[in-house]
């Protein structure tokens, strides 16, 4: 069962009903994409940052449910690198390959991609390119429209994780996909190791990367980066719900941080998604959710966005891998 249908009783959904933001969402908006995948486990997407607000009967119920994090606290902040305490945990590089860490941000004028009009769009999308374009130092970089972009170009890049893609049928039912690939396109820098996709789930992806786990300067540059951008296009932002997303899970952060490492033994172990659960971690495959792992090497990142801060979050990544390598390393011993 889906959280759109653990929450949205009879009750709810007379309440809602005939309810509208002033971008036009409707609750048969926010529910589309869960009433057209029955078998989504969330179900709902948000067309702008008042829906969570007018529709927050829906909402916040399932916002609890998943992220377990009670809305009547406020959502703390720290993207200081100063304040994390990490090291390298490979600098060899043969345990870990490449290292990872994007949010998701909103514009706070405008409504999200769910909803968001051509023209709109199209105007954001200018205004976000010459916020990238003012950046400098290692952050400067060049826009890449999608529009009039060869195919070879696009498979390429996003066979190597730099770019997304469409035809994601939840996106696609909750009107993300309207007007492809129209005001769509990405930003990175000359060495790709900071990169902006524009107008995907969300406006902004803003992701640092590198191979290797230099996880301080990958989040230094990030933290510098959605600075310098959020003085130039303010992010929607709710003290309880933190930054607000397209799709719930986002919210708080809106921040996934990931190594790509390698756990050949562990992971032959029954209950290895359980250990990484139990150090506040998820497993993916090497193309992410719902995929498989090659030679032992999975995507390890945390689960929680919402109640911690991004200095938290980062932390949580470093010592639950610090702590699976050294499982890792005693079922070598063992061998």
């Amino acid at each position: 069962m889906s959280l759109l249908d653990k929450y949205l009783t009879p009750e709810v959904e007379q309440q809602l009903k005939g309810l509208t933001t002033s971008h036009g969402v409707t609750l048969d908006d926010i529910i589309r994409s869960g009433r057209e995948n029955p078998e989504s486990s969330i179900g709902v997407y948000a067309g702008d940052a008042e829906a969570y607000t007018l529709f927050a009967p829906l909402f916040d119920p399932i916002i609890e449910d998943y992220h377990q994090h009670s809305l009547k606290e406020v959502h703390p902040r720290d993207f200081d690198p100063a304040h994390l305490s990490v090291t390298n945990l490979d600098p060899s590089g043969e345990r870990i390959r490449s290292t990872r860490i994007r949010v998701g941000r909103n514009a706070a004028a405008y409504a999200f991609p769910p909803a968001i009009s051509k023209e709109d769009r199209l105007e954001l999308t200018q205004k976000v390119v010459a916020a990238l374009e003012s950046l400098e130092g290692d952050l400067a970089g060049t826009y890449y429209p999608l529009e009039g972009m060869d195919k070879a170009t696009q498979d390429q890049l996003i066979a190597d994780h730099f770019l997304f893609k469409e035809g994601d049928k939840y996106l696609e039912s909750a009107g993300i996909n309207r007007d492809w690939p129209e005001g769509r396109g990405i930003f990175h820098s000359a060495d790709k190791k900071f990169l902006v996709w524009v107008n995907e789930e969300d406006g902004l992806r803003i992701i640092s990367m590198e191979m290797g786990a230099d996880l301080e300067s990958i989040f230094d540059r990030l933290s510098r980066a959605a600075s310098a951008i959020q003085e130039k296009i303010p992010f929607a932002y709710d003290e309880h719900r933190g930054y607000l997303t397209s799709c719930p899970t986002n919210l708080g952060t809106g921040l996934r941080a990931s190594y790509m490492a390698a756990l050949p033994k562990l992971s032959q172990q029954p209950d290895f998604k359980e250990t990484c659960k139990s150090l506040g971690l998820q497993a993916r495959g090497i193309h992410g959710e719902h995929s498989e792992s090659e030679g032992g090497m999975f995507d390890i990142s945390p689960t929680q966005r919402l109640g911690l801060t991004e200095v938290e979050a980062v932390q949580k990544l470093h010592d639950g891998m610090k702590k699976l390598f050294e499982l890792e390393d005693e079922l070598a011993e063992a061998a």
